[in-house]
């Protein structure tokens, strides 16, 4: 069974935030909250938790993970950002996006669009979150915590810990968080894409 530990929303503990970053690095995978629902990580460098990612969301090749970090700046190397860009997400963030963009040499294949070459960056407004990426010191691999069939993301800690606890490491219980997916930017052609629209506002990109 996956560990279940109760993170204090506005106040995370350290030590179960250090816990949990050494759960990361020895190759768990966690659920854990964010500014627009629950999502689903492992370390950027693992592939057999990545694998696992995959088939507890049942997800296909074409699926584009995400890169969850702290900032733009941990984030830009990673990612091609041209000078619009980066001002398109730095107003963006932090807040319940992800921006696809191109990504660089630094991003494993096995992580990026395999026909696109893109990979996913996301700046959650969360601080359970952010206070777990402080411990990482590095992104997060991260997919929304929608199960297979499902439309909506898992929202109930409790009912996460009865339903994945056979197949997850740990589970962050930092209260509701909602229930709306990101909305997802394209960046990496002109002019962006709208590919969902979820909780951040994406008024900006319609014509």
């Amino acid at each position: 069974m996956s560990q279940f530990f109760q993170v204090h929303p506005d106040n995370p503990q350290a030590r179960l935030l250090r816990q949990a970053a050494e759960i990361v690095r020895s190759g768990g995978v966690i659920v854990y909250p964010t500014d627009s629902s629950y999502a689903i990580g492992c370390h950027i460098g693992d592939k057999s938790a990545m694998d696992r990612i995959r088939r507890i969301r049942r997800l296909g090749d074409d699926h584009n993970f995400t890169l969850v970090g702290r900032s733009l700046s941990e984030l830009s190397a990673y990612t091609k950002l041209d000078n619009r860009a980066h001002r398109l997400v730095k107003n963006l963030t932090p807040g319940p996006y992800t921006i696809i963009l191109t990504a660089t040499k630094q991003v494993p294949k096995r992580l990026m669009h395999p026909k696109r070459k893109t990979i996913g960056i996301r700046i959650p407004d969360n601080r359970v979150a952010l206070a777990l990426l402080e411990e990482l010191s590095e992104p997060l691999l991260s997919s929304t915590l929608i199960l297979p069939g499902e439309d909506m993301p898992m929202m109930d800690p409790y009912e996460m810990n009865q339903t994945l606890g056979h197949a997850v490491d740990l589970i962050i219980d930092g209260g509701y968080c909602g229930y709306e997916a990101t909305s997802v930017i394209d960046l990496h052609e002109d002019p962006p894409k709208v590919l969902r629209v979820g909780k951040g506002d994406v008024g900006l990109f319609m014509d």
